[in-house]
């Protein structure tokens, strides 16, 4: 996904507890032991890391209290990382866990868990963070296949039922500037919803080679952005950003039927992408005849775009990269642009969270939609993978799991390469046949 540089680093406490965002200033500090809230990140990445700098800010009476990693050398890391920018704001001493099955120590620590390790894993945590009564941030996408899908949305029920709070990482919906426009969307501006055109056009992300030692399903987990099982390929792992602003205009009711075309031209012959696709257009029907028309794309050399058009019965709105958005009639005048404000999203979210944990405002549960926008790409990448057009009860109902036979390290991943080394990739109409070299 399109990020910026404030995810991939660590900020120095300071600059964060300072931070004020359109003239709304940090949760207010809670003092006293018994407030204290302790923290667990599951998924030690940059993207792990990121949310454990956003959580410190948004928040000081909270602090990090242990972690978790498939690979002990990252989660050790991140451990180091965050202690030196925050000093006593981390305390992880005998809490730093490695492991497919460290999710557990994590959770049974702390009272808030961050999960954001590789998608494939997540719904995992979630109901087990779910069951143990834990408030959760969790990072998008939610799952890889339609049983994943369903756990969440069961998960999201229980939280509910609970109490909890469970905030996704679908971090658009807190931008104040695309808030704004899409506020006026779903509120009528452009009248109703006809179309919508939603891009996330960019160039290719990275690989990881195996490691020495490293099992099969390990080397897989290393590089895990390069294999549908746990990224969900790139148009869910990457896109649903996107397909979630097609949701959000939608009132967040999900399509009835999906169909697309797909292929790898430039993930050819280099094993390191795994099984993954580098395009994807989908096409999503309503029955009142509305249709989202979804474009994504990962190659080298092309010209690029994040952007989500809607087109209505009264206008016209455009919901740009980074809240840059207008509203036109049907002539095409503006009639409403927006004026950006200083808005960090990812710091966003974070404060609501403690918000709603502490009961200054309604408990937050952000489970239907982002379960229902993950399984847009789901069903968006079967639909591609196999040339069908297919109806979202039969996508939702779905047996197909892409799950390891076990998840443990000496797990078989659902793609293995052949007696070549070859993996097997979709072709639609064909299904899986092999055609990438050897390692």
């Amino acid at each position: 996904m399109a990020v910026n540089n404030a995810r991939r680093v660590f900020l120095n406490k300071k600059t964060i507890a300072g931070t004020v965002f359109s003239g709304l200033a940090l949760a207010p500090v809670h003092a006293g032991e018994n407030n204290e809230i302790k923290v667990g990140l599951i998924g030690c990445g940059g993207r792990g890391r990121g949310a454990a700098q956003n959580t410190l800010g948004a928040d000081e009476n909270c602090k990090i209290y242990a972690l978790a990693d498939a690979f002990m050398p990252k989660a050790q890391g991140a451990a180091e990382g965050l202690k030196a920018a925050f000093e006593d704001r981390v305390d992880v001493e005998g809490r730093v866990f490695a492991g497919l099955d460290a999710y557990k120590d994590v959770v049974d620590c702390c009272d808030l868990v961050l999960l954001c390790e590789a998608p494939g894993f997540r719904y995992r945590s979630l109901a087990y963070a779910v069951e143990k009564g834990k408030h959760v941030f969790c990072e998008k996408p939610v799952g890889v296949d339609a049983p994943a899908i369903r756990s969440v949305m069961e998960s999201a029920k229980i939280a509910k039922e609970k109490g909890l709070t469970l905030v996704s990482g679908l971090c658009w919906r807190y931008d104040l500037n695309v808030k704004d426009i899409m506020e006026r969307v779903c509120g009528g501006e452009i009248g109703d919803i006809t179309s919508a055109r939603l891009t996330f056009l960019t160039g290719k992300l990275w690989t990881r080679p195996r490691a020495e030692g490293d099992t099969e399903l390990m080397a897989q987990v290393r590089n895990w952005y390069n294999y549908a099982w746990l990224s969900g390929d790139f148009n869910i792992e990457q896109h649903v950003h996107t397909l979630d602003k097609g949701l959000w205009a939608m009132h967040n009711v999900a399509p009835a039927t999906c169909y697309g075309l797909g292929a790898r031209m430039g993930r050819v012959e280099q094993p390191e992408y795994g099984d993954i696709y580098d395009s994807m257009a989908s096409v999503f029907e309503y029955p009142n005849g509305t249709t989202l028309y979804s474009f994504c794309r990962q190659q080298e050399g092309c010209w690029g775009e994040n952007q989500a058009y809607f087109a209505g019965t009264k206008g016209h709105a455009n919901v740009g990269l980074w809240g840059r958005g207008y509203i036109t009639d049907l002539d095409g005048k503006v009639v409403y642009e927006r004026k950006n404000v200083n808005s960090d999203m990812y710091a966003l979210e974070h404060i609501e969270l403690y918000k709603s944990i502490r009961g200054e405002i309604d408990t937050i549960n952000n489970g239907d939609y982002m379960a229902t926008a993950t399984m847009m790409g789901v069903i968006s990448r079967e639909a591609c993978y196999s040339g069908a057009k297919i109806k979202w009860e039969d996508a939702l109902n779905s047996d197909k799991s892409l799950a390891p036979s076990e998840y443990t390290e000496n797990g078989t991943p659902w793609n293995v390469p052949d007696e070549k080394g070859r993996l097997k990739i979709q072709v639609p109409g064909l299904g899986q046949v092999y055609h990438t070299v050897a390692r």
